[in-house]
């Protein structure tokens, strides 16, 4: 959020920023009704030749997908049938909640970490924020020698909100990958990059075809979307086939 954008959100008149407040409310109230949620994808095969944990929020779980074969875990388990995965991902998980999802000591081919919605969303302040991410990364390096970290996209793109809470949201996912590039500028984490800005956004772009009835979540085209970005960006299937 720009400088003048914050002197225009805060010299809004209250009548205003109370009706975006309640517009918002009802978003939300519909958004949790229309949630489509799956037991996230896991897959045991009988022979593995790699093995992949993913770690995260309802993304990571697939929320928002049809089914679970639409999510992003389905879609690796369908292209990677050789892959054994464990899916320990749950719904309103912030990152001090993924940390906890990494403290088995159990060893893994590559790490999968997608979060950090909810800590936009529920405005984790800075520090805890930072606190929370070092932790994460530090305990996937124990868990995997590979180690994907996949932030959550422009979280004030999404349909869910509108403007001015949709100023604020963006700001914070700007915050939120401006510390992600600072957590892994000197390491060996692959950094998957999802953060648009308005006018380059393709979630923007193709709204009704990319998100989810909710409003929040990917659609079944979106998760493929968030694939084709982990192939291009995380050369995900080399890493998978060793």
């Amino acid at each position: 959020m720009s400088r003048l954008t914050r002197t225009v959100f805060w010299t809004l008149p209250p009548a205003l920023l109370l009706g975006a407040a309640y517009c918002t409310a009802q978003r939300i109230r519909r958004c949790v009704r229309r949630i489509r949620t799956h037991p996230p994808v896991q897959t045991q095969p009988d022979h593995p030749a790699r093995r992949l944990l993913i770690v995260g929020d309802s993304t990571a779980a697939g929320t928002g997908a049809s089914r679970p074969e639409a999510s992003l875990a389905g879609l690796i388990a369908r292209h990677h049938p050789h892959v054994a995965i464990c899916n320990r991902a749950r719904n309103g998980a912030k990152l001090a909640d993924i940390a906890e999802q990494l403290r088995d000591p159990a060893h893994f081919d590559v790490v999968l970490i997608l979060g950090g919605a909810n800590d936009v969303l529920r405005m984790t302040a800075a520090a805890p924020l930072r606190a929370s991410l070092e932790r994460v990364l530090s305990l996937a390096r124990q868990r995997a020698d590979t180690v994907i970290l996949m932030p959550a996209g422009n979280v004030g793109n999404t349909p869910l909100f509108l403007p001015p809470f949709s100023w604020l949201m963006a700001r914070r996912s700007r915050q939120l990958h401006s510390l992600v590039r600072r957590a892994t500028a000197a390491t060996d984490i692959v950094y998957v990059n999802g953060y648009a800005e308005r006018s380059e956004d393709p979630f923007v772009k193709d709204a009704q075809r990319l998100n989810a009835e909710d409003g929040l979540h990917p659609s079944d085209e979106g998760y493929l979307l968030w694939y084709a970005a982990l192939q291009r960006q995380a050369q995900l299937s080399q890493r998978l086939a060793g």
